[in-house]
């Protein structure tokens, strides 16, 4: 039965997986249904023989999922997920050091090396399997104002546009942006947009396309979540010329934060309306609508755990992985005002990531 088969009824069961940080006491990688009603989560099956998996990917047909390693030596795994226990398909394939993200690009895997700074490429084989080893990286260069936190680059997402024809890596470590294409298996730089120096962009969420979507005169818009400073920027991104310009900021929080307040994750609503942001130390979800080639902070609701690490939204549902309580945690989200309302939680301890299939 694959993740999206029939269950008894005939009702078509939805999963989710979750990773952790088996180093802090997680279980690995876990696989869970879906209640199509209330988005609820329920654990069917698990696996923890690769360590740290914290960030997860999905194949397009959902029978294959994909996890870094987030240790220091840096690794990614790929596992069958077609019945209830995720299955490890091959040993891990060696990447940088410290992946903290991964995505599927132009029949690669390509991970986001936060240690050694820069995006390493994986081919993958016809059944979806990871090859031997990775056929390209790319290592970053530059720095940024922070002296603990910028000392070298740190890269912490990589992300293709909706296009497929490039991807996109998010630096914290040089408050910058690469636009890239793979060539041959090698990530290549073709545009780096640059930040204002000091907000340390984290991740990035592309508005959707389609008549729905908020299009400006060159392109759609991107939304880039800042960890050092509580701020998203506003970029308009031209799809056409591979080109990614920043607009301006706003910010996640209401007022200046009591303590400390580091930005994790972001995730935008399928009609374009709505930005949610996560919030660490503060352990808020924050609720911003998108007013043309702007935003607008609305307001903000806890998340219902201690720092929140990851955001994934699917059917009207925002999910959050709380990583210091241990738990996943969701909400129903209000459409008309895009205020998410408590539903519920499970216990995952050190939880790092959640993802959804279609």
């Amino acid at each position: 039965m694959t993740a999206t088969a029939e269950a008894a009824g005939g009702q078509r069961r939805r999963r989710a997986y979750i990773g952790s940080f088996t180093s802090a006491g997680g279980p690995g990688v876990l696989a869970a249904d879906v209640d199509e009603g209330s988005g609820a989560l329920t654990v069917v099956g698990g696996a923890d023989d690769v360590p740290d998996p914290s960030y997860l990917a999905l194949s397009p047909d959902g029978e294959t999922l994909y996890a870094v390693s987030e240790t220091t030596e840096g690794a990614v795994a790929a596992y069958r997920v077609t019945g209830d226990k995720p299955e490890l398909t091959a040993p891990p394939v060696a990447v940088g050091d410290g992946p903290t993200h991964l995505s599927l690009h132009a029949g690669h895997v390509l991970t986001a090396d936060y240690g050694s700074g820069g995006v390493t490429a994986v081919p993958l084989r016809p059944d979806g399997a990871l090859a031997d080893r990775a056929s390209g990286t790319l290592r970053h260069t530059g720095s940024g104002p922070d002296p603990r936190r910028q000392q070298e680059p740190h890269a912490h997402q990589v992300l293709p546009d909706p296009s497929g024809r490039r991807f996109l890596g998010v630096d914290l470590g040089t408050d910058s942006v690469r636009v890239c294409t793979l060539e041959v298996g090698v990530p290549v730089v073709r545009h780096q947009a640059a930040l204002r120096p000091g907000s340390g962009p984290r991740h990035l969420a592309f508005a959707p396309e389609g008549p729905e979507s908020q299009e400006g005169p060159n392109g759609s818009y991107v939304y880039v979540l800042n960890e050092l400073a509580p701020t998203v920027t506003v970029c308009r991104w031209n799809a056409s010329e591979g080109l990614l310009e920043a607009l301006g900021e706003t910010p996640v929080l209401l007022g200046a934060p009591d303590g400390d307040a580091y930005p994790s994750g972001v995730a935008v609503s399928p009609d374009g309306r709505f930005v949610w942001t996560a919030t660490r130390g503060t352990d808020v979800l924050s609720v911003l609508a998108v007013e043309g080639a702007g935003l607008r902070l609305v307001t903000t609701v806890p998340c219902g755990g201690h720092w929140p690490r990851a955001l994934a939204y699917a059917a009207g549902t925002l999910y959050v992985a709380n990583e210091r309580s241990g738990d996943v945690t969701w909400f129903r989200v209000d459409p008309d005002t895009g205020v998410p309302v408590h539903g519920g939680s499970i216990e995952v301890p050190a939880a790092s990531c959640v993802v959804l299939d279609a």
